[in-house]
């Protein structure tokens, strides 16, 4: 079951989500509300990695890269994905309701952007910005997760969530998800399935890639100048933009080849940024 979820990409979105509750309210964050965030996005990780493979399962049967996978190849039962899937939902919004009622009542939102992700390609090009959107919002829930806790006013909620941050890592997921859908290319056209490279062609999505990074890089930078982060942030910054510069040169010189590799730095970037930004904030508020 752990394959068919990939608990290790979870790093892709946990630290973000705690990066939001600091930035919002650093010291409303304790070990209790820590520990129902850390479970709030387990379960929705889980429930909509389950999901995506339960919905993709034909595709991914018909497709060489993905026919290997748990679900696809009948090492996993169907009814044990639709169990992760409701498993994974219950843990979400029994996690969401014991921080707040504010986070319980906003949960759907999170809960239908990810659940709704796998169908995007199926009606158009633009499936990478869903997903990027699905972790943006992460960013949201920590700082719901903090703020919900102080009153049940929508607004003065919403004015203390770092959008600007959910912007960013929304145009970072989506920027190094587009190059690794140029693996399934090929298949994508065959089955009448959208994404920018298959839509586009390869060499307009790997400019769109750059573009969509180029400008996730600049929010990275203009975040810790409007929150006033110290040296710690803006050095996990800069670690962060010079990786998603070295994944882009590794897509140049190696190609499709390189694709994996590139990927798989942006479980560093996922560390970097948020860790640094965390460790600014809190260093700077228990030293005052």
């Amino acid at each position: 079951m752990m394959r068919l979820v990939r608990i290790e990409h979870t790093l892709f979105s946990l630290p973000f989500a705690y990066l939001g509750a600091v930035l919002s309210c650093p010291r409303c964050l304790g070990w209790w509300n820590a520990i129902l965030i850390g479970l709030a996005v387990l379960g929705l990780r889980t429930a909509s990695m389950a999901y995506n493979n339960i919905a993709d399962l034909d595709i991914d049967r018909a497709n060489p890269r993905t026919r290997g996978r748990p679900l696809a190849s009948g090492a996993l039962e169907l009814r044990d994905a639709w169990l992760l899937v409701i498993l994974g939902s219950a843990l979400y919004y029994a996690s969401a309701l014991a921080l707040n009622m504010t986070a319980f009542l906003l949960s759907p939102i999170l809960w239908i952007l990810a659940m709704s992700y796998p169908h995007h390609k199926r009606v158009s090009p633009w499936p990478h910005y869903h997903l990027g959107l699905v972790l943006g919002f992460v960013v949201f829930g920590g700082a719901v997760a903090v703020c919900g806790e102080c009153t049940s006013n929508l607004s003065w909620v919403f004015s203390q969530v770092p959008w600007i941050y959910l912007l960013a890592v929304t145009l970072w997921v989506a920027g190094f998800d587009i190059p690794y859908s140029i693996q399934d290319v090929e298949f994508d056209r065959s089955q009448r399935l959208h994404s920018i490279p298959a839509d586009y062609g390869v060499r307009r999505a790997l400019q769109v890639s750059r573009l969509t990074h180029l400008v996730a890089g600049g929010l990275f930078a203009a975040a810790s100048l409007v929150h006033r982060l110290g040296w710690i942030a803006w050095s996990g910054t800069i670690i962060g933009l010079v990786l998603l510069l070295l994944q882009h040169y590794i897509i140049y010189k190696r190609g499709e080849k390189g694709i994996p590799l590139a990927f798989n730095l942006n479980l560093l970037i996922g560390l970097v940024i948020p860790i640094a930004v965390i460790t600014d904030v809190l260093v700077r508020l228990y030293a005052a």
